[in-house]
């Protein structure tokens, strides 16, 4: 297991009723907020009146970076570093999902900055200090309320790119799993999935971590009982509970630290949700078995074939590990169809290859290094295999 240093600083308020603390823990850090959201969700289920009267009762002085994107844009980055400059803002707190937080981490990132904002994803070192970040999630998927970094799309140049600095980590994160009661179905499985690639990501690793492998198949195991459960029934408490707090281990370095972990599949659903805008969690759903089906081999059987017995649950009577393997394999595929997600990009709305060569030129940049080295001819195949 490699050296590493663990430190997770986000103070994590989980439960019903949590939203009370909100106006103490801004306060530690000023009383000039910028919300950031997305569309207007937050506001049919009661969430954004809840938040403003807390505010206002406490004198916290508050603007508004309103519809954030699915795949949070450069744009609206922009327009947010504006605000902040202009009033002054002290605490930016995002109110959603990943995109909104991924969003607001964007701006607090990009405010001391005198250049661009996209600057920063092409160079993080240029980060020269970050606003304080508060969130209150609503959609469990990206576990951008415990993590360092975010995900930011420029559509002008079809990039979609990840950057990271210590101090975007939330100094607090409110997860109150009854938020996530009118997350609609499709978005309960997406996000399910998400969770999902970004465990499975850690586990297929070329260097061995028997502690963190345990966990993360635990995790998966939750995912798979919970997941359904919250999609047939909205507001089953233990089931949004148990995926919310899944989704923050899966991302919280708890799974990678020790490990040599680049990814393999993010960095080519980054692409295909640059140049075709859908949904993130939907393209891992669709390229995770067809990815792992493409890696399966005699020199990765053995780690495919534990993931099948540990994770799905196959019988340990089959004895061929290649089997055994796409067993495994099989039954991933068959759970995202069973949470009404697309297996293939057709079905997501894709109707052309246009765009997968250049695509699979950019991801292949990042997948070097990947558990099974990925050229740009190997992942245009997959891409290929997954249309």
């Amino acid at each position: 297991m490699e050296n590493f240093i663990y430190s997770i600083p986000t103070d994590i308020y989980f439960g019903k009723g949590q939203i009370r603390h909100l106006p103490k823990i801004i306060t530690e850090y000023g009383k000039r907020v910028l919300l950031v959201y997305g569309g207007g969700s937050i506001k049919r289920n009661g969430i954004y009146d809840t938040i403003c009267d807390l505010l206002k009762k406490e004198g916290i002085a508050f603007w508004e970076l309103s519809g954030v994107e699915p795949n949070p844009r450069i744009t609206s980055v922009r327009k947010g570093v504006d605000i902040c400059r202009q009033y002054d803002v002290e605490v930016v707190v995002p109110v959603g999902g990943g995109s909104a937080i991924d969003c607001a981490k964007a701006v607090a990132a990009a405010v001391s900055y005198e250049g661009d904002a996209w600057d920063l994803l092409i160079d993080p070192s240029r980060i020269v200090s970050v606003l304080p970040v508060v969130t209150v999630l609503t959609l469990t998927a990206t576990g951008s309320e415990m993590g360092r970094s975010a995900v930011i799309s420029n559509m002008d140049t079809n990039d979609k790119k990840g950057f990271a600095h210590p101090d975007m980590r939330p100094k607090a994160s409110i997860l109150d799993p009854t938020y996530t009661f009118t997350v609609n179905a499709y978005q309960t499985a997406a996000g399910t999935a998400d969770i999902m690639s970004h465990i499975i990501e850690a586990y297929f690793s070329k260097e061995e971590g028997y502690m963190q492998d345990r966990m993360a198949e635990g995790l998966l195991k939750t995912c798979i009982a919970y997941g359904s459960k919250a999609i047939a029934q909205p507001d089953d408490y233990e089931a949004r509970a148990n995926l919310m707090w899944t989704g923050s281990w899966a991302m919280n370095n708890v799974l990678k630290l020790g490990k040599n972990i680049p990814w393999s599949v993010h960095p080519m659903e980054h692409q295909l949700s640059a140049y075709y805008d859908i949904t993130h969690g939907a393209g891992l759903a669709i390229l995770t078995p067809h990815w792992m089906e493409y890696v399966l081999d005699e020199t990765t059987v053995d780690k495919f074939a534990e993931y099948a017995r540990n994770v799905w649950d196959v019988s340990l009577s089959v004895q061929d590990p290649m089997q055994t393997a796409k067993e495994g394999i099989r039954r991933t595929a068959e759970y995202f169809q069973k949470l009404g997600l697309p297996s293939t990009l057709r079905e997501a709305g894709i109707t052309d290859t246009d765009c997968f060569e250049a695509m699979a030129k950019k991801a292949a940049l990042e997948t070097k290094q990947a558990y099974r080295t990925l050229t740009k001819e190997d992942i245009l195949r997959i891409f290929q295999a997954a249309f």
